[in-house]
């Protein structure tokens, strides 16, 4: 999707509407991933997570397959996303050879909190400030990027699982590093948006 236009001629919608019911799996399936990282269990953790990060696909493919595309479930993915990727990054950032530092969580949660408050500006006017390739990047590499890490923590890293390779941390801190840079550009490039969009009645970011 794009930053354009109009956000007046979408329906509301209902929780019941199958990408918005879709998304509410996605809260009660992170929470569930919270309680698993709170005791320990690092493997049921990476499942819950993997499943959660794995519905975000599924409920933008169905609104935009099926419909219906609603208020509703503009405003409840993102939630839903932030508070996954956030939450995660947290916990991450509290386990020890994660290979995720507080600072570079922090980065994360202030990018998130950047671009909500924009979002809410922008929507507020009537705007629409639906993600754009970037974020899709951005959410895809901290998904990827969460997974190894909680891989790395989890025994399956030492029991020759999902490969007969050990998993290295080089290849953790790559895809950390690489989530990192992109996080920060998706954080320019949805200030620059939001900006523009403010300055005009019909904004557009292809």
């Amino acid at each position: 999707m794009s930053i354009r236009g109009s956000n007046s001629e979408v329906p509301l919608g209902k929780l019941s509407d199958p990408p918005n019911a879709i998304t509410a799996s996605r809260l009660v399936v992170t929470v569930a991933c919270f309680v698993c990282l709170s005791l320990g269990w690092y493997r049921a953790g990476l499942v819950a997570f993997v499943l959660a990060a794995a519905t975000d696909w599924a409920d933008g493919y169905w609104a935009r397959r099926w419909g219906p595309i609603t208020k509703l479930g503009r405003v409840l993915d993102p939630l839903a996303d932030k508070l996954l990727i956030c939450g995660v990054y947290i916990y991450l950032a509290a386990i020890p050879d994660s290979r995720v530092l507080p600072w570079m969580t922090v980065l994360i949660l202030a990018r998130e909190f950047v671009v909500t408050t924009l979002r809410a500006m922008v929507e507020s006017a009537g705007g629409d400030f639906s993600a754009v390739w970037i974020g899709k990047w951005k959410f895809t590499l901290q998904v990827i990027a969460a997974a190894l890490s909680l891989l790395y923590v989890s025994p399956w890293r030492t029991a020759g699982w999902p490969t007969p390779v050990t998993l290295g941390a080089g290849l953790v801190d790559a895809f950390v590093w690489a989530m990192l840079i992109v996080t920060a550009i998706s954080g320019v490039t949805y200030t620059r948006a939001a900006i523009a969009a403010m300055r005009s009645s019909q904004p557009t970011l292809e």
